[in-house]
């Protein structure tokens, strides 16, 4: 490619990508819209009101029923009338009754579904806190990623502009007859390469704003864009949290945590329920009822009349106890026991997972907290030897070569720190969220 062509299809390039976009979002606004839109969290709302629905229920279990009812018969051919004989003929009768009853005892079943319930729906609300802790940390990793392209994209246009700012003075050196076009070549060739980093690099920035603006599920994201403090600022907001500390508060507040605990709660109550069933349950039931009955070919009372007579109330105490059930009730309990025992069993399963998991964050922070250090001083070192190859260079005791390969070095080691940077910010921000 003739220079001039390429020089303009750098300065086209990039006019079509000004920064990405012209809305930017911060961390918190796209933390706060992907939990507004993630339709996981939607069902999992939906699954807490079901829950909420049953606590309601159980509770209002506890108060009486009341019923009333109304039927009309009709009987064809031999009837039995009111003075108790049969006759051939027609008749009808219309009923009406009102009734209700109560629990008065069952062993305690009802209060420990009420507790059952309510710990589900305790386990339910934990299960809603975890989802949106799992999704403010996709949308973190993210958004890390994205800022740490922008800051890849960064440092390939600079070294772009400084290799065609290097490119003109050549230019004008090569005119004067003081440098071999030659040279000038090898420094177009190096203006090639570090285009096609660029290009590389605004791929990779468009790619993890879209990853983000997927996560976030926006449903339009051509003007997408984020904006954060420097990364050095998130590092300094945030410190390195101990792992043992982070874990005794991660037992107390993690969501995960809590649900377990929930539902063993849940398993325990259960098992009372069925317990219940081996006592005697007592209810108490009260109705009233009256009715009219007409019969054809023979005189009968208005109907009024009848309604007022037949009238008749009933009070009455119902026990039922338990003497053989097939072993339902023995078996229940044990089926509760043992998933009393397995729920158990997930709970210390969740404990050891969650302690892997934070020692796990904690020792990948120290180790990016090394390398980031580690890497300042290789940018420190890359900068200086850079300098030293182009004052070399100037003075005729280096070649282009050594001078491409050191600004080579210098552009891999400020990619590196920027790597290091980003990935000690993520690492100090897992550490926060399994905190809380």
């Amino acid at each position: 490619m003739h220079m001039k062509q390429l020089l303009f299809s750098i300065l086209f390039a990039g006019s079509l990508f000004p920064g990405i976009a012209q809305q930017k979002y911060t961390i918190t606004e796209c933390i706060d819209i992907a939990l507004g839109n993630n339709r996981n969290i939607k069902q999992q709302e939906l699954n807490r009101q079901q829950r909420e629905i049953a606590y309601s229920q159980a509770r209002a279990d506890l108060l009486p029923s009341l019923n009333a009812s109304a039927g009309q018969n009709f009987v064809f051919g031999r009837s039995i009338g009111l003075d108790n004989t049969y006759q051939n003929t027609n008749s009808s009768q219309t009923s009406f009754g009102i009734g209700a009853d109560i629990t008065l005892f069952d062993g305690l079943r009802m209060k420990h579904s009420i507790d059952a319930r309510k710990a589900d729906m305790h386990a339910s609300e934990a299960d809603l806190d975890k989802m949106r802790d799992d999704i403010i940390m996709s949308v973190s990793t993210a958004f890390l990623q994205t800022l740490l392209n922008k800051e890849l994209l960064q440092i390939a246009e600079n070294q772009l502009e400084t290799t065609l700012a290097d490119i003109t003075r050549r230019t004008a050196l090569v005119k004067s007859g003081k440098m071999a076009r030659g040279e000038l070549y090898e420094q177009e060739a190096q203006l090639a390469r570090e285009e096609l980093n660029r290009v590389q690099a605004e791929s990779n920035l468009r790619l993890s704003l879209l990853d983000l603006a997927q996560i976030m599920e926006l449903e339009q994201f051509d003007d997408f864009d984020v904006t954060a403090p420097p990364a050095e600022t998130l590092i300094s907001e945030t410190p390195l949290l101990a792992s043992e500390a982070v874990y005794e508060s991660a037992l107390i507040n993690r969501p995960v945590i809590r649900s377990m605990q929930y539902r063993i709660e849940s398993s325990e109550k259960e098992k009372l329920m069925a317990q219940s069933q081996f006592y005697p349950s007592l209810s108490f039931g009260a109705n009233m009822g009256t009715g009219y009955y007409r019969m054809n070919g023979r005189d009968n009372d208005p109907f009024g009349t009848q309604l007022r007579n037949n009238m008749s109330n009933s009070l009455g105490f119902s026990l039922r106890i338990p003497i053989f059930n097939k072993f339902q009730v023995r078996n229940n309990v044990h089926s509760a026991e043992l998933a009393i025992a397995n729920t158990r069993l997930e709970m210390d399963k969740t404990k050891l997972e969650l302690r892997k998991e934070i020692e796990q964050a904690y020792y990948n922070a120290v180790g990016a907290k090394s390398r980031w250090e580690a890497a300042q001083k290789s940018v420190t070192a890359s900068n200086e030897a850079y300098r030293f190859a182009e004052e070399k260079h100037g003075s005729g005791r280096a070649n282009a070569y050594e001078l491409f390969l050191a600004k080579n070095n210098q552009t891999r080691a400020l990619g590196e720190e920027a790597q290091a940077k980003y990935e000690y910010a993520f690492r100090l921000k897992i550490l926060e969220l399994l905190k809380d």
